[in-house]
């Protein structure tokens, strides 16, 4: 199968490491910006990452959020024969859901749908699925399928199936989600994938790593069972949880030229792939975004391309240690609004530390022990 790896050690051939590659493609925020039509989409849509962990719906449904920026997509397939589809793989999220053949949103009408007519294992179940995003929602039904992530095939697995979507969800690459947070963040009480891989016993370890490509479309990978020592350098930082609900860590402080200028004191983040960007409390982001030498230009954080070089770093102090980001890992530029810092302001207390985070810390995700490891991402 040309979307898996799987790599085994020659002493153990049951230590595996089941690896699905990411794509890293087009943004809808780039696709826009293209077409011209960025800026009313930005007005008609605004970014609120932080309404995706609003404790009101923690358990009642799964927040999501406009996110435009995202990049990175895996291929999995549902029922018998497989049908493809690519979805986000979220850490932010516990819920499984794709498009549905009963859906014509718009949407839907330009991503992938799943037709349960033609697959062979497909069981009904009839719940209703209510996925509330930043502006507007998904609302579909669950259902029961095979579904197959890398050469992992689980069956029985309940799937969310969409009859209308928000209408932001028609300029992104994926056609849905698949969760990776923790079963009681879950929709409708539906059992996660992963859960159901450690329950079979389809992983030799519980636990997957996140390795995102900085500068290439390939060579981002997720994988389920193992760590890839190939894809981080030095040793790996374990971080007990601070709440089982999400990856959810405990950050000391965060420093610009050894001056704590965020986070004083201490506060929660949430490590998450389905997230594009570094969130936290407004006020905290504008002294970062001041610290580094940002302006604010229609809702971004602008800096001159120019002077990326002589930038300083941003510091996460987590667990004793420093998580360090340089200019280059933070600042994003685009052919058509030019530079512009990964930090956005959203939220009361709560970060969350998304792809520009991950994209220079490795992370691995660990059920077992309950904690979050990080090293620096080769």
């Amino acid at each position: 199968m040309k979307w898996v790896f799987v790599l085994c050690a020659m002493v153990a051939l049951s230590e595996c490491l089941v690896q699905i590659p990411l794509e890293k493609g087009k943004t809808a925020r780039e696709f826009l910006e293209e077409q011209g039509l960025w800026e009313d989409y930005r007005q008609k849509y605004p970014y609120n990452p932080i309404s995706k962990f609003d404790q009101r719906f923690a358990v009642a449904g799964e927040p999501m959020t406009n996110d435009a920026d995202l990049a990175y997509y895996g291929v999995i397939s549902i029922g018998t024969p497989p049908q493809s589809f690519k979805v986000i793989f979220d850490t932010g999220s516990s819920n499984l859901w794709v498009p549905s053949v009963y859906c014509n949103s718009p949407a839907c009408n330009n991503h992938k749908r799943f037709n349960p007519s033609t697959s062979s294992t497909y069981k009904y179940n009839g719940t209703p699925l209510n996925i509330q995003y930043g502006t507007g929602s998904m609302n579909g039904f669950l259902a029961y399928d095979t579904v197959t992530v890398g050469g992992l095939t689980v069956t029985n697995q309940i799937i969310g199936l969409s009859k209308s979507e928000a209408p932001f969800m028609q300029y992104m690459r994926a056609d849905g989600i698949l969760g990776l947070a923790y079963p009681r963040l879950s929709a409708s009480g539906a059992t996660p994938v992963f859960d159901n891989m450690m329950k079979e016993d389809l992983v030799s370890q519980d636990l997957f790593s996140v390795y995102l490509s900085s500068n290439s479309e390939q060579g981002s990978v997720v994988t389920f069972g193992g760590i890839d020592s190939n894809h981080y350098y030095g040793s790996i930082t374990w971080i007990p949880l601070s709440n089982e609900l999400y990856w959810q860590i405990t950050v000391d402080s965060v420093t610009v030229n050894g001056q704590v200028v965020a986070c004083n004191g201490g506060c929660q983040a949430i490590v998450d792939t389905g997230t594009s960007m570094i969130v936290g409390p407004q006020s905290s982001i504008s002294s970062i975004n001041s610290y580094v030498g940002a302006s604010s230009q229609n809702g971004n954080s602008v800096v001159n391309c120019n002077n990326i070089g002589q930038m300083p770093d941003v510091t996460f102090h987590i667990h004793g240690q420093e998580f360090t980001l340089p200019a280059s890992a933070y600042v994003r530029q685009s052919q058509y609004s030019g530079c512009r810092t990964g930090f956005s302001g959203g939220g009361d207390s709560l970060w969350i530390l998304g792809d520009v985070f991950i994209r220079h810390y490795f992370a691995v995700f660990s059920r077992a022990q309950n904690m979050v490891g990080l090293a620096r991402a080769r």
